[in-house]
């Protein structure tokens, strides 16, 4: 017997005690309501309701069919509880994309968020590509530079990332600190150049720096980072990890047109789900990338 909405009826008439009331809790009309216990009634050859002046009191048979219908919503009320305890579990994979330069800044946010959620797995895509968050490459992304445009996306800010210039001190042990912008012409340079995508200290380098004193370009930042510690010449660092190092030294303090913003971007589809809000909680509530 495929009765569910009748018997579904059938019990909130018993417990409510009148078709009014039933009608009022399930949406429906009051005649809707009689007609589903006729249908009820029906099917099942004998009467379910005794109906008196005061309302509708269950016969023998209704008593069975309700101690049934409570029964199966009970276990209903437990197969609920139990998929929104499984909706509240965050488990999974959750993949983040970023500069490799960018890692500190996220992984003590990243190490907090799965400290609360054991049963998760970080994948970190280290790259400056563009991954099509569209297509689930990546969760959450941390963009640079202008504000990312792409349709469909959600983008908010996450962190200005200054930078200073600055020198290791065996470089200015051997060398000394520059004395004036005529002086830069003394020493040597390691540079951290990308032909598509110029960083805001570019100019500044352009303008101040002669090409041959730059002893060292390379278009990725790490290796920029390894010759500016190992003391191979002045170079641009970001202030915030500068501070970490006592064997950096300051050479110019970061100035406003040399700020890098940075941007955390998901996707609509994704950014309400519970892993991705999640996991954006961690990141803003960091204050370590401050």
């Amino acid at each position: 017997m495929d009765k569910w909405t009748e018997i579904k009826t059938a019990y909130q008439i018993a417990r409510l005690g009148t078709v009014s009331a039933a009608a009022d809790v399930l949406g429906v009309h009051r005649a809707t309501v009689i007609r589903h216990i006729d249908t009820l009634e029906a099917e099942l050859g004998a009467r379910v309701f005794l109906r008196n002046r005061t309302g509708y009191t269950p016969t023998e048979v209704g008593e069975d069919l309700l101690r049934v219908a409570h029964a199966t919503e009970e276990q209903f009320e437990q197969l609920a509880g139990r998929t929104r305890s499984r909706s509240a579990k965050i488990t999974g994979d959750l993949i983040v994309t970023a500069h490799e330069r960018t890692a500190p800044l996220l992984l003590p946010a990243l190490q907090r968020f799965q400290d609360e959620n054991k049963s998760t797995v970080i994948k970190f895509i280290a790259s400056a590509a563009l991954l099509k968050l569209e297509y689930g490459e990546a969760h959450v992304a941390i963009r640079s530079g202008p504000k990312p445009d792409q349709p469909d996306n959600i983008v908010q800010p996450y962190h200005d990332l200054k930078f200073g210039l600055y020198a290791h001190e065996s470089y200015v042990a051997h060398n000394g600190l520059p004395q004036s912008r005529d002086d830069y012409c003394n020493h040597r340079f390691v540079c951290w150049e990308q032909d598509k995508t110029p960083f805001p200290f570019t100019g500044w380098l352009r303008r101040n720096v002669p090409q041959t004193n730059k002893t060292l370009i390379s278009a990725n930042q790490g290796i920029a980072d390894q010759a500016l510690f190992a003391g191979m010449g002045i170079g641009f660092h970001p202030e915030i990890y500068a501070r970490k190092r006592a064997d950096l030294v300051e050479i110019l303090a970061p100035q406003p047109d040399w700020v890098v913003p940075l941007w955390l971007v998901t996707h609509t589809d994704l950014h309400r789900s519970a892993k991705v809000q999640a996991v954006l909680k961690f990141i803003k509530n960091d204050r370590s990338s401050r």
